[in-house]
């Protein structure tokens, strides 16, 4: 059985619950698996976390949990085993052989902290050997502390230590030869140094007793250390998504936890290993934000193109209930303002029965001619072969379905009866197509007929050629307009009087 979801989330801790809850209230479909072992499950309070300050950390997960249920959010127990990149979905596969797929994937496992390989050391872990001394220094304060360090970075945290206690003691054997500078500025303030590699740490009657290679002990309330943070990521390894050269070489993400792949986002620890709690919260939040963002474009994307298909499927179905929709004849301003321009490539957009592109392709142009109704096309390709010219028609929706730049690019009322006809995007495409030195020509319905005294609702869009040269809003140092202006059409009326048509011209030149 395979189970489909908008998001699966991987990790159950604080960053994946905080996912969870912004795409649950986004009314996202979302499941989150989780092994049950985080990071500070080890610890029995947490401090540094606004509104919950010496709340037990697993207290805070079920709370967190009971939040993500009530918004439809759902959970299963275990862990991931691989994930498998099928195109616009990702297919999940547990460790215990269930199968989901996913529309994104949130990465929230968090890290294993790799303790130093001293005996005694992990028994303590959470509660005498601490790593935090925001999470946990304020607790052990005017205590006898020590600094268990595992690389020269460790001295910062000799530092941080220092502002809880009097009486610290540092054993600085991973961070030696001791740096002059940092020996002297922590003896200048009290602390105590030990170069012998510590042996052993063993509870007594009066705390903790740190033993050295030396045999020397010491008597403390409670260490502090850095574990090397370990990332398990082999369920993701087939994407080799990037890392940064942080300890630990945690996954790279922007603001919203993107990872480098476009459906896997990540938070949490797996990000910034040394992160908190309120900070893990926050980029949860984020990720869960970033995901809902991500698919609400993409559920915008596919309206847009079915909607275009629809629309495609009309136009086809008009142009194929009729023997032939137009007249064969060049549009007379369209050939008025080409006759003033040097012969080239030409590409003619919503090219139809190919009345323009035949005219062009006649008068010493090379013409690519696309539309999007096949039946238009084939008679198209009929009329160019009849009027002896070569004509390369094609199916297609617009501009950005043609390959290649053309000196001249020709869009012949290119409107429709659809209120949400894109035809400003389809001109902006256009303009895309137009080579150095070449010219967008745009002739359009710049005003309704003169014998129809009101036009329906849903009529097409006719504005002036100066509003959609604003509208389309091309740069000014690359874009010159040649012709800008409305032109009148001599036409016989339905009713067989003499009338006009006003048509737009758009004709701008492209500088480079």
């Amino acid at each position: 059985m395979t189970n489909e979801w908008d998001a699966v989330i991987i990790g159950g801790g604080i960053a994946g619950l905080s996912a969870a809850q912004m795409l649950g209230r986004s009314r996202r479909r979302t499941l989150v698996i989780d092994a049950g072992e985080p990071r500070n499950r080890f610890a029995a309070h947490m401090h540094g976390v606004l509104g919950h300050d010496g709340k037990d950390p697993a207290e805070l997960l079920e709370v967190g949990r009971a939040e993500a249920r009530g918004y439809g959010v759902e959970f299963a127990a275990g862990s991931v085993a691989e994930l498998v990149d099928e195109g616009p979905r990702i297919r999940v596969v547990r460790a215990d052989g269930a199968v989901d797929t996913a529309r994104a994937v949130i990465i929230t496992t968090g890290v294993r902290d790799d303790l130093p390989d001293v005996p005694g050391l992990a028994e303590e872990w959470g509660r005498t050997v601490l790593h935090c001394p925001y999470c946990h220094g304020w607790e052990v304060a005017d205590t006898r502390l020590a600094v268990l360090a595992t690389s020269p970075m460790s001295l910062h945290q000799a530092d941080l230590v220092r502002q809880l206690s009097d009486d610290v003691t540092v054993f600085t054997a991973a961070a030696e030869p001791l740096d002059e500078e940092a020996a002297v500025r922590l003896a200048a303030r009290g602390v105590r140094i030990e170069r012998a590699p510590v042996a052993q740490v063993r509870r007594a009657e009066s705390g903790l007793v740190v033993t050295t290679n030396g045999g020397a002990e010491y008597g403390v309330d409670a260490i502090f250390t850095g574990g090397a943070p370990e990332l398990d990521l082999a369920f993701a390894a087939s994407f080799e998504l990037a890392r940064t050269e942080a300890p630990g070489d945690p996954l790279a993400v922007d603001m919203l936890g993107r990872t480098s792949h476009p459906r896997i986002f990540a938070a949490g620890n797996v990000t910034a290993p040394f992160a908190n709690v309120p900070v893990a919260m926050g980029a949860g939040s984020m990720a869960g934000a970033g995901v809902n963002a991500a698919l609400v474009a993409q559920d915008a994307d596919a309206a847009v193109a079915a909607r275009a298909a629809e629309r495609n499927a009309a136009w086809e179905e008009r142009y194929a209930a009729e023997d032939r929709f137009w007249t064969g004849r060049v549009n007379a301003t369209v050939a008025d303002v080409v006759r003033a321009l040097p012969p080239g490539t030409a590409l003619d957009v919503g090219a139809g029965e190919g009345g323009d592109a035949v005219w062009l392709a006649g008068n010493g142009w090379r013409v690519q001619g696309v539309d999007v109704s096949a039946t238009a096309v084939r008679r198209a390709s009929v009329f160019a072969q009849e009027r002896g010219v070569d004509v390369d028609f094609r199916v297609g929706d617009g501009a950005a379905s043609v390959d290649g730049t053309f000196d001249l690019v020709l869009t012949t009322f290119l409107h429709s009866w659809e209120p949400d006809f894109p035809r400003i995007r389809l001109l902006r495409e256009a303009a895309s197509r137009v080579a150095p030195g070449g010219h967008l020509l745009a002739v359009s319905h710049a005003a309704p007929p003169p014998w129809v005294s009101e036009m329906p609702a849903h009529a097409p869009v006719m504005r002036a050629p100066d509003e959609e040269l604003a509208l389309l809003g091309l740069d000014p140092q690359v874009w010159h307009p040649a012709l800008v202006e409305t032109r009148a059409r001599e036409v016989t009326a339905p009713d067989g009087t003499a009338a006009h048509l006003d048509d737009g011209v758009l004709l701008l030149r492209r500088l480079e």
